[in-house]
């Protein structure tokens, strides 16, 4: 049977509700947050850096990666500095590529020289994997993040990809890899099979948590009594005379 206790994958909470993350940061099963400028859009945030420092401090010290959204590279440096200033368990989220394709390896490797933590996101085949790990330090904390749950979009299978990727990092020490974008509560055991460290998980997904080991006999009556009472509640008849 399945069982949360058992992954040794950490589990990030993706998001950009206050509420949600201030809930979260006292679930011992979080270990870790994330955010990026299309989840800060799509809940109304117009001031950038007023609520990542008001996230910084709900989360208490726990890994926190904040994205730049400068397409430039030095901007995206400029900002990628800035950010990281904010707190010592911030990493900067650098896209593996700008809006034009230009790889973003030079600039994640001038900020690992500098002691920046990165994530750099949007990675999505092996030789970006590859082309970030030769940017980075060995010394320096970093994060890969794959699009796991894309790559299986486009019909790959994104288990082999990610334990491929894995592979890739093992000779950074302290870079982790990050299966991304998850698609269902599933992935959790792709990515620990994987052998991923992090798995970063949206609220519709960590809303699921509880029905991990669930009897599925049990599961099944309650799926037919949802229907049941639905039909009810709505009034549905048929003339069966």
């Amino acid at each position: 049977m399945a069982c949360i206790d058992d992954l040794k994958v950490k589990i990030f909470a993706d998001g950009a509700d206050l509420k949600h993350i201030k809930a979260l940061r006292d679930n011992p099963i979080i270990k870790g947050f994330t955010t990026n400028p299309t989840l800060m859009r799509a809940v109304g945030i117009s001031d950038y850096e007023r609520f990542s420092k008001d996230v910084i401090e709900i989360v208490d010290g726990a890994p926190l990666s904040l994205e730049v959204f400068a397409d430039e590279f030095d901007e995206m440096e400029s900002q990628a500095r800035a950010i990281a200033s904010w707190g010592a368990n911030v990493f900067v989220k650098i896209p593996v590529t700008n809006t034009k394709g230009e790889n973003s390896a030079a600039l994640v490797k001038r900020l690992a020289n500098h002691g920046v933590q990165v994530n750099v996101t949007a990675v999505f085949t092996l030789k970006q994997v590859q082309e970030i790990c030769d940017a980075l330090s060995p010394d320096v904390a970093a994060n890969v993040s794959v699009f796991a749950g894309r790559v299986a979009d486009t019909g790959i299978d994104p288990v082999p990809h990610m334990r491929d990727a894995v592979e890739i990092v093992s000779a950074l020490p302290k870079t982790e890899v990050i299966w991304a974008s998850p698609r269902e509560l599933l992935n959790l055991f792709h990515a620990d099979e994987a052998g991923c460290q992090i798995i970063t998980v949206t609220q519709d997904i960590l809303k699921k948590l509880p029905v991990i080991g669930k009897s599925l006999t049990d599961y099944s009556i309650e799926t037919v009594k949802m229907f049941y009472d639905d039909a009810q509640s709505a009034g549905y008849s048929i003339n069966t005379n």
